[in-house]
């Protein structure tokens, strides 16, 4: 059967950034084809020229037998290809439905838009793949997981798409999201859709698609049938090494003084609904408490109280022996808080900024990078490239903007800043979310690094595996409560898992 898509010698620099060498793809009619690969490999560049987001230097694109140009994405619609971006293009300020249809609404007399018609078929299309949105709602109002979801609904609302681009599409979701999401991909490659799902998530590359291509340096090194593959075999073949997850040792000896304390600590939300509902926990110097939770149960509103950026209705937070109740975001970074946000775009980073600004933020004085109110560019540069170098950040230097960086780079820069402070608690919110295996391994290998400097750690994260191998004591949060802390020894998958779901203390 002739393919639905070839790519053929495909190429792209960015000034003198080769983002593509050489990269050939090869996509049957009503196949799922996952592409893997390392942060800053290609992948998302690959993807963004076939979505029409970017025309590539060399190379040709062939669908259905045809040669085809791509200029813009709205031409890429026009040949049945829908695309779902790593990171957000949703409008926040207006609904679910309106963001749907975005550019193409239903009309009224060829002028007004149909509300109520598109509505509707927002609404057929959420019952149909049952991602249990609010189609009136606005996208500010969601959670993260659910953004996804209103996400992929945007991309299915292409009429009969012939090419669906999932680029990293559940690293913001649950593993029960997950495997919903997977049962969706199956039935639109089941109707005829043929589905590019990047992902860095290689169980469930190997779950979902019938053929696998990996890219490393830009270039496509290996293409194979999923059948018979395995973990292994992928994770050599992207980062050109046997990669060993680390794993946290013995218990630390533990101090009783500093860290953090939570007392009591209830944020409600305007409705009047409890966000956090009396949530107490402590995490000491050189521990890492592990925070696991279906998304949505108060993970976000738990790490944006701690930072200070979301006010407490009642209770308290000690941070190294002080109340910091009522203390400024900025009070508690003085106080020696360092914060890795679960969205790097939306907090951790400005994406305009150079590199280099991004890194130097919030550090001027503790660097040493001014003086007298005046920054010194060369002491600020000289400082990036210095964590440029030991953090691996890779894509184009001090100088280019960070919002150009591929996802996992830009999640090495919040990183790099954030330790660079050497803080005495750390606040880590899905510290690996969107990032490839060999990224996510050298992220883990800094927090444990901390922890053996005596920095408390609360790392919050929906990746289950995570929180066990990094964690020495487990708390599960449900509708805002915390159900239960249980130390490493005890903790399993089973037992968190069945918390996570039920609500109660196994």
């Amino acid at each position: 059967m002739q393919p639905r898509l070839q790519l053929r010698d495909i190429g792209k620099r960015f000034g003198a950034t080769v983002a593509i060498e050489r990269i050939d793809l090869t996509v049957a009619v009503a196949s799922v084809h996952a592409v893997c690969g390392e942060n800053g490999a290609g992948k998302s560049t690959l993807m963004n020229i076939l979505a029409g987001v970017h025309l590539p230097d060399r190379g040709e694109i062939v669908i259905d037998g045809a040669r085809v140009a791509i200029p813009d994405p709205a031409a890429a619609r026009r040949l049945g290809i829908g695309m779902v971006h790593q990171h957000f293009t949703l409008v926040p300020s207006m609904t679910v439905a309106e963001n749907t249809f975005l550019g193409r609404q239903p009309r009224r007399f060829g002028l007004l838009t149909d509300v109520a018609a598109m509505r509707v078929r927002a609404a057929a299309l959420n019952e149909r793949y049952g991602f249990g949105l609010d189609v009136r709602a606005p996208v500010a109002t969601l959670s993260v997981g659910q953004r996804q979801r209103a996400e992929i609904l945007k991309a299915l609302a292409l009429d009969s798409p012939r090419i669906l681009i999932l680029d990293e599409p559940t690293a913001v979701l649950t593993p029960r999201e997950a495997d919903e999401l997977l049962r969706v991909v199956r039935t639109l490659r089941d109707g005829g859709t043929s589905v590019l799902f990047i992902t860095h998530k290689l169980r469930e590359a190997i779950a979902v698609s019938d053929n696998v291509t990996v890219i490393r340096d830009g270039r496509s090194i290996l293409h194979r049938p999923t059948a018979g593959a395995s973990e292994a075999e992928i994770a050599v073949a992207m980062v050109g090494r046997d990669v060993v997850p680390p794993q946290r040792g013995a218990p630390p000896v533990l101090t009783t003084r500093g860290g953090l304390s939570l007392h009591d600590v209830t944020v409600t939300a305007p409705g009047g609904r409890r966000r956090l509902d009396s949530i107490t926990l402590s995490v000491r110097p050189g521990e890492i408490l592990g925070i696991a939770g279906v998304d949505g149960n108060g993970q976000s509103e738990l790490a944006e109280a701690v930072a200070g950026l979301l006010p407490v209705q009642a209770g308290r937070i000690m941070l190294d022996g002080r109340d910091v109740t009522r203390a400024s975001a900025r009070a508690r970074r003085d106080r020696g808080l360092g914060f890795i946000p679960e969205d790097r775009l939306d907090r951790g980073l400005s994406p305009g900024l150079p590199v280099a600004e991004n890194l130097a933020l919030s550090l001027y004085r503790a660097a040493r990078l001014a003086r007298f109110g005046v920054v010194s560019l060369r002491a600020r540069d000289r400082f990036a490239r210095d964590l440029l170098r030991r953090f691996d950040i890779r894509g184009g230097g001090a100088g280019v903007p960070a919002g150009t960086l591929s996802g996992g780079n830009m999640q090495k820069i919040v990183v790099a800043r954030e330790l660079a402070r050497r803080p005495k608690l750390l606040l880590v919110a899905q510290p690996t979310r969107g990032i490839d295996i060999g990224a996510g391994e050298f992220v883990h290998r800094q927090l444990l690094d901390a922890a053996g400097r005596d920095c408390a750690i609360l790392l919050i994260s929906s990746e289950l595996s995570e929180v066990l191998s990094l964690a020495d004591r487990i708390g599960v949060l449900f509708g805002g409560r915390l159900v239960g802390v249980v130390d490493r020894a005890a903790a399993t998958e089973a037992r968190i898992g069945a918390m996570m779901s039920t609500g109660r203390p196994a």
